[in-house]
């Protein structure tokens, strides 16, 4: 039988962090050095460039390891601790610790209706998958959350090396699938059938995004037969 796909988002439409990349450097320099009263607001200005998705036109297979990966966005949390007055040599140690504090599965949510929504389209016989641009731990993300029994395959930026809306992104999805009766992507930003080959997304949602900024919802086309409510 031929299936139906859905290509899921993750950050900001399955799950979220609260507060974002911003609050997991508050939490590394209350971790570190307690004695400061810096807020989200002052470090947030010096995150809004610099990661691999704000540059999707520059793809970057060569990094293969979560090492190389955090390693290329350790300068920007070393601006931001600088910024706030730290010396070089502290804002460099602040800014290895990003990495074992951000994704931290515990610190994730799924959102209240994500799990009952994956249930419903299941049943209607969608297939679930996940393209996400995201850090490398995505995966034990997932498990702890308990996504991985209804997403059959994961497609993370930080493993292929591409962002969306790069095509090659979406190409290594279409590739995988088996003539698909359906492919649709669901997300938070709209990208159109002519760039990635599939139908535009079909729910947007208020969320917490990468830093905290909400999104607005609403529904597009027609599809699987649910809404998310958030």
């Amino acid at each position: 039988m031929t299936k139906k796909y859905l290509i899921w988002d993750f950050d900001g439409t399955l799950g979220y962090r609260p507060g974002g990349w911003t609050a997991a450097l508050v939490e590394v320099l209350q971790r570190e050095a307690p004695t400061g009263d810096v807020t989200a607001d002052q470090l947030r200005p010096y995150l809004q460039a610099g990661f691999p998705w704000h540059t999707p036109e520059q793809p970057h297979p060569t990094v293969t390891s979560a090492d190389l990966w955090w390693n290329a966005l350790d300068p920007i949390f070393e601006r931001a601790f600088r910024a706030i007055g730290m010396n070089a040599q502290r804002s460099q140690h602040l800014a290895r610790q990003v990495r074992h504090v951000y994704p931290h599965p515990a610190s994730w949510r799924l959102f209240e209706d994500t799990i009952p929504t994956l249930a419903r389209l299941s049943a209607q016989g969608w297939t679930h998958m996940s393209l996400s641009n995201h850090v490398p731990e995505l995966r034990s993300i997932i498990r702890h959350l308990q996504l991985g029994a209804y997403m059959s395959r994961l497609f993370n930026s930080a493993e292929t090396g591409y962002e969306k809306p790069h095509p090659q992104a979406f190409r290594r999805v279409l590739d995988a699938l088996d003539g698909p009766a359906a492919v649709w992507m669901v997300g938070d930003r709209t990208y159109g059938r002519e760039a990635n080959g599939m139908d535009p997304p079909l729910y947007h949602r208020p969320h917490m995004g990468h830093d905290g900024v909400s999104g607005n919802h609403h529904t597009k086309g027609e599809g699987p037969q649910c809404r998310l409510q958030h």
